[in-house]
């Protein structure tokens, strides 16, 4: 298994290098296979969503498609694929941003009851609450 840093996904699904597209392309259509996996943490999953949606200015429907492509592909191994799923669920029915949703779930995992935040529209999920 390989692990994927959050440039690599973004140049493949961007194709804006000329550069380093091209290499990006290969590695996920050519050296990743279903027994040569690339994985995928948590830190970029969510480092991923920022850049998306703050870099490249895409919308949260088109935020979940890229998160609901990369758990169907099979040479990919994402990490806490069910918290990736739970977000995408809870971003689809209108409920917080995928990023918000995922940093709940994780912390919620992790034994956290509540997620302290300044973001209004966070505090609408499960387990968030205004920091005051």
């Amino acid at each position: 298994m390989t692990g994927l840093d959050t440039n690599i996904i973004v140049r493949y699904l961007m194709q804006d290098d000329p550069n380093l597209s091209p290499v990006a392309t290969r590695i996920f259509e050519e050296d990743l296979k279903p027994d040569e996996q690339g994985f995928v943490s948590t830190v970029v999953v969510a480092e991923l969503a920022w850049v998306l949606k703050r870099v490249y200015r895409l919308k949260a429907a088109q935020i979940d498609s890229v998160f609901e492509q990369l758990l169907r592909t099979d040479s990919l191994v994402v990490e806490a694929e069910g918290d990736v799923f739970a977000a995408l669920t809870l971003s689809r029915n209108g409920v917080g941003s995928f990023a918000d949703a995922f940093i709940g779930l994780l912390a919620a995992r992790a034994g956290c009851t509540t997620i302290l935040t300044f973001d209004r529209g966070a505090a609408g999920l499960p387990g968030f609450a205004i920091a005051i």
